[in-house]
């Protein structure tokens, strides 16, 4: 895991500091944005508007990413921002997804990303997709339903009455373009919880500890939950690995350095994603800019606190929500204190 911290000098080499805490800044951003790895800005102003305009021609713009505002929490006061990340697994089928996110499948992934209020330190936290939580207009099912039966709207609708924080900004990603980015950044290195064999072909075997993926491996590890006893917890956990294992090559001053590789990389991550018409390209450069973190040591991932499995009333395989440790999470969203966050 890479990390390396920002210093402020008077010495002759202090250009070159500030420098790199662009190239901080794009790493970063680009491991919020898209499953962690969507899109890239930063490295100067020539530098950043080349890599992020590559991103931006080629993203698409959901027409309609939020429901009705009177339904929604107020806008935070803190100046912490919440981004909620959505991957839709089509497995080669089309996929659907429509100007409001509305897609034939529900939502394989789904994270929510807390940027706080002084933009040194980013929290990835994945929603187990099977939680079972009520959907307005809809009773209670698994989150993941959301998509399916409403688009992004109600999935924000949904999150939000959950946490009871507001989302700011949504991206939902095709899942298979995690191999397309990989291939463009060189592949990248996976430091595994667990050693596994995928149970579906063509049956990649992965040690526990590190593993060098490339594009098909990355969208093989990300997907796999039948091989374990613990299903998608250890799915959402090899996933999360995958995303450090994305912020720490993009936080390697060679790939940050080679113009070529994080252009292709852009342009990848571009096919694959929609996001809110909020979250253009200014905006996506101003948050690059305001970006204070210090490498790798700054981004934390966890997976949001759950009751265990159970079955639900008509037979259904669930994930319970546990309302003491969701009510712990809500206060520390509100007041943009994730950092003291215990679960």
């Amino acid at each position: 895991m890479v990390s390396f911290a920002i210093h402020h000098s008077d010495r002759p080499d202090a250009p070159r500091r500030r420098h790199s805490r662009w190239f901080v800044a794009l790493a970063v951003f680009v491991v919020v944005l898209a499953a962690v790895v969507v899109t890239a800005v930063g490295g100067g102003a020539i530098y950043a508007g080349s890599v992020a305009s590559t991103f931006d021609s080629h993203v698409s713009h959901l027409q309609k990413a939020f429901p009705a505002d009177a339904t929604r929490p107020a806008v935070s006061q803190t100046g912490a921002m919440n981004i909620l990340l959505l991957g839709s697994d089509s497995r080669g089928a089309p996929t659907g997804i429509g100007a409001e996110g509305v897609t034939d499948q529900r939502a394989d992934t789904m994270m929510l990303v807390h940027i706080d209020a002084d933009r040194r330190n980013v929290y990835i936290m994945s929603i187990m997709r099977d939680l079972w939580v009520p959907i307005p207009g809809n009773g209670s099912a698994k989150i993941n339903a959301a998509l399916a039966w409403g688009g992004t709207p109600l999935v924000v609708q949904t999150v939000e009455q959950l946490l009871g924080a507001r989302i700011d900004h949504v991206a939902i990603v095709d899942f298979g373009g995690l191999k397309a980015m990989t291939n463009a950044l060189g592949g990248v290195d996976v430091d595994s919880p667990v050693g596994f064999t995928t149970v579906k072909s063509p049956h990649y075997t992965f040690v526990k500890g590190m593993n060098h993926l490339d594009g098909d491996q990355a969208l093989a590890f990300a997907r796999e939950r039948y091989a374990f006893a613990t299903a998608d917890y250890q799915r959402v956990a090899d996933q999360q690995a995958l995303m450090r294992a994305f912020g720490a090559k993009l936080l390697n001053l060679s790939v940050l350095t080679d113009p070529g590789k994080l252009t292709a990389f852009a342009s990848a991550a571009g096919w694959s994603v929609k996001v809110d018409q909020g979250f253009n390209l200014q905006a996506m450069i101003g948050l690059a800019a305001s970006m204070k973190v210090s490498g790798m040591s700054s981004i934390h991932t966890f997976t949001i606190p759950t009751a265990g499995t159970g079955t639900s009333a008509d037979g259904q395989s669930i994930v319970k929500v546990d309302p003491a440790a969701t009510a712990r999470l809500r206060t520390a969203l509100a007041n943009d204190a994730l950092a003291g966050f215990s679960g």
